[in-house]
């Protein structure tokens, strides 16, 4: 008799007798194709009326501040053996075991998101409602077959992960900005400003942050291209890292932090935290929104302002997207060279225009002049990252800010993207960044401060290096 048919004679339903046949499986893998939502079969009908019955059984035990992980998972686990008796269900020893391992899930973890966060293939979740999940594998989307079971069931997920790191989400805050322990970052946006139900996109960022010969492996840098980035920013050069919406300017961000000297004192500004900086000497600010009275909101503005105060050798700022640029810009213009940042642009050119744009946002009644100044004088360089369409995300330019000419700020490329080799038959660009030639002004203080580079940085011959990035 198969789990359906147990379910019936259990309330007493008069079934007849069937081959024995294992429980159909609920499938969480990606599945690219799908179509539609699972139909559930009886065990997830199970898993439904217990879980509900477990969620009365907790009570407000499941918010309390005064239990470890551990206690709550053990005061889970007592409470689910029971409501599990009670339902008088015939269970094998595996179906036991899946109710289990989902009901755990959804209760102490992330419900059916748990099995794709634990997944490492998996580097992108966009949930569009209960009945539509989408991940990125590889740099492709693709619908999975998970599922919430209710609108009231991804509610309450998405409340466990903002809850956790003291934000809020409700009616009167709508959508919210928010990370799982591990770093992800998470946006969520609930009705009715997400019309087909709550959305959920969570970023997943590696539990060994990628290094910089990690990048030059996926083929993201050269290693020629590594050795000019190391040193600018041993140089204390202020950097830019551009690119689009997933390109991975926080990856990148990482890697060039990865280069900065031990030693020194790094303040990193964020709207939540994601950068995973390695040197012990580190301190980390997070934004705060305003709470449900509508004040005590502590934004990155304030923030970069009040690091001037904390003696920092360097600043990162996670993202510029707003009037902060301007106190960016001025902290790089006053002493604290060296400085880091990321802008959404799609060029090099573009990304100066977007810091202009974002200058204007301060409200200072600047011209516009003054503002390309204050850019030209502030941004060393500036690094583009694109996410091709083959999925591949690569740096396609390296690129020095030179100063003014008139009403324009002058730029010349040390480093651009070869789209000439073509494509293969799978698709994938054959390119690679390749130098320009064009030796930059800004290696001047490189000689200034005893900083060499191989010749063939910059298109030169090959000789022995004084650093190996292979």
């Amino acid at each position: 008799m198969n789990l359906a048919s147990r379910l019936d004679a259990a309330r007493g339903v008069a079934v007849a007798p069937v081959p024995a046949a294992p429980a159909a499986p609920v499938t969480t893998a990606p599945a690219a194709g799908f179509t539609g939502p699972p139909v559930p079969d009886a065990l997830s009908r199970l898993k439904d009326r217990v879980g509900k019955a477990l969620f009365e059984r907790m009570g407000s035990r499941m918010n309390d501040p005064s239990l470890s992980e551990d206690q709550l998972r053990a005061i889970v686990l007592g409470e689910l053996d029971e409501v599990v008796e009670e339902e008088s269900v015939p269970l094998s020893s595996d179906e036991r075991q899946r109710l289990t391992a989902e009901l755990a899930d959804d209760v102490l973890g992330y419900g059916p998101l748990q099995r794709l966060l634990d997944d490492p293939a998996v580097t992108e979740i966009m949930v569009n409602g209960p009945d539509s999940i989408y991940v990125e594998q590889h740099g492709r989307l693709s619908r999975t077959a998970s599922r919430f079971n209710s609108e009231e069931h991804l509610r309450r997920v998405i409340d466990r992960i903002v809850s956790r790191v003291g934000r809020r989400i409700d009616e009167s805050s709508p959508l919210v900005d928010a990370r799982l322990a591990d770093g992800s970052r998470v946006n969520a946006v609930i009705p009715p400003l997400a019309f087909s139900g709550s959305t959920l996109t969570i970023r997943k960022f590696s539990k060994d942050p990628f290094t910089v010969d990690d990048l030059i492996a996926f083929g993201t840098l050269s290693p020629e291209m590594a050795e000019l980035l190391d040193a600018c920013v041993a140089a204390r050069l202020n950097v830019i890292v551009s690119g689009g919406t997933g390109t991975g300017k926080t990856t990148l961000l990482n890697v060039l932090s990865s280069f900065i000297p031990e030693g020194e004192r790094i303040v990193t500004i964020e709207d939540a935290v994601e950068l995973q900086l390695q040197q012990d000497h580190v301190v980390r600010l997070e934004s705060r929104p305003p709470n449900i009275e509508g004040k005590g909101a502590i934004t990155i503005r304030d923030l970069v302002r009040n690091s001037l105060r904390m003696r920092p050798d360097r600043i990162v700022v996670g993202e510029c997207r707003g009037g902060e640029s301007l106190d960016m810009l001025q902290a790089m213009n006053t002493g604290h060279d060296g400085s880091l940042s990321t802008v959404h642009a799609n060029t090099p050119r573009d990304a100066i225009a977007r810091l202009e744009t974002l200058v204007l946002m301060a409200g200072m009644d600047l011209p516009l002049r003054a503002i390309r100044e204050q850019i030209a004088s502030a941004v060393d360089v500036v690094v583009q990252i694109t996410r091709l369409r083959d999925g591949s995300r690569r740096v396609t330019h390296v690129t020095e800010v030179q100063g003014m000419e008139g009403e324009t700020v002058t730029l010349q490329d040390a480093f651009l993207f070869d789209y000439s080799a073509g494509v293969d038959a799978h698709g994938k660009f054959l390119g690679k960044p390749v130098p320009t030639g064009v030796r930059p002004r800004f290696t001047d203080k490189f000689d200034d401060l005893g900083i060499t580079l191989s010749p063939r940085v910059f298109g030169a011959p090959d000789v022995p290096r004084q650093r190996s990035w292979s």
